[in-house]
């Protein structure tokens, strides 16, 4: 058995106010501690995905704030004290400061993660 804290978890991505850390968990599940500022729209990092928007399904928990989640047949908000699963085709949006904690697969996961590093990358030589 293993247990996971936000400051035990390495650092995957950050900037801009952006704080996402993961590590797999085992049995082939990461865990991630994300923080997204308000205004934060993953929508265009996740440009060029299937549909555009990130097919990786996430089970979670809302900390703090609220983040809308938009799919292809619509969109939902989420806030604080609500456990979620996203399935695959859903791009976030921070409507205040969020925090929390999900867990996915971790293949799927990192496919999306490298998408979006590689995205940001692009952007910032333009």
């Amino acid at each position: 058995m293993t247990a996971f804290t936000r400051d035990g978890t390495p650092v995957a991505m950050e900037g801009g106010g952006l704080d996402f850390r993961k590590r797999e968990a085992g049995g082939g599940m990461s865990v991630a501690f994300i923080h997204l500022p308000a205004g934060t729209d993953m929508a265009p990092a996740l440009k060029g995905l299937e549909g555009d928007l990130c097919q990786c399904p996430h089970w979670g928990y809302v900390f703090k704030g609220r983040i809308r989640m938009r799919t292809a047949t619509g969109e939902e908000v989420y806030e604080a004290g609500q456990a979620y699963y996203w399935g695959p085709g859903h791009a976030p949006e921070a409507l205040e400061d969020v925090d929390v904690v999900e867990f996915s697969p971790t293949a799927e996961f990192d496919a999306v993660i490298d998408h979006v590093k590689a995205q940001a990358q692009a952007q910032a030589q333009t």
